[in-house]
Formats: C-alpha cells, structure tokens, sequence
C-alpha cells in the first residue's frame, strides 16, 4: 500500500508543476504537557523526514477545523488551545500554496493512523532529530524566537 501511495504522491507532485493549482493547508505544533513537540514521518514523498502534522483544507472549510480534524484523523487525539500562529506561502512543490500554523495540546495519546504516517514521537525543542525537515526546522526556530517569521514556507 505505501508503494501505491507514494506514486499517487509523485504523480500529484508533477501535475502541481503543470497546472499550478493554488491549495490550502495547515500544520499543527502539537504539544505535550511537558511541552513536547510531536513530529511524524508521512508514509509518502520524503519519508525520512520529520516534519509538522497537518494536511489539506477542505472547500469552505475553516483553517482552524481542519487542523483539529487533520490532527484527528493522523494522530487519533484531540486538541486543546488551538491558536493559529501565521499564515505561510510556498511554491516548492510546484503549487501556490497556502499553509496556516497552528499551535495546539494534544489531549490524550496519539494513535498512528497507519495509512499516511508511518511514525509519531515527542521530541524536546532542545533534542530535535537530525532528519527533520528545513521548513519544520524554520518553524520551530520561529517558535522559540530564535528567527524572525517572514510569511515563506
């Protein structure tokens, strides 16, 4: 199954560089009570990096519901303070995107949905795995005030 996800994957990725399609998205710092913060490793693209929960923004959806679902549907918990933080833009994948942050508290444990990631852990701000994602990385470093946000993915 995770061949057949990652091809739909790579066949999305090169029709994004044709049509250009403007999309919209969330990503979700999701923290523990000891201010952990969870990342995970999609079961598609770079699978071998870490990178923040989130996902697509449904048609007439609101960012903040899709990234309690998005969250939801990944992890199998629920939020508490959910904030949004900024809104990004990027042209990496081919699409003009949109992504809104969010910051959160996870309530309860997590339960990896086992379709599209492969692995979710709490990390210590301080103890960051050394394969997690440039743009993750950014968020984080923006997080502690160690970078000014610039509003690019």
């Amino acid at each position: 199954m995770k061949s057949a996800l990652d091809l739909a994957y790579r066949i999305q990725k090169r029709l994004w560089k044709l049509l250009r399609p403007r999309t919209r998205g969330v990503k979700v710092m999701l923290f523990n009570e000891e201010g952990e913060l969870l990342l995970v490793r999609n079961s598609y693209g770079r699978s071998d990096l870490y990178v923040l929960p989130g996902g697509g923004i449904h048609r007439w959806e609101e960012p903040a519901s899709a990234a309690r679902r998005e969250v939801h549907e990944e992890l199998g918990c629920d939020v508490t303070e959910l904030t949004h933080v900024s809104t990004h833009f990027s042209v990496a994948e081919g699409k003009r995107d949109t992504i809104h942050l969010f910051t959160a508290r996870a309530i309860g444990g997590t339960v990896v949905d086992d379709f599209e990631v492969e692995e979710a852990n709490f990390f210590a701000l301080d103890a960051l795995p050394a394969n997690i994602s440039p743009a993750t990385l950014r968020r984080v470093d923006e997080h502690g005030g160690w970078r000014e946000r610039d509003g690019k993915w």
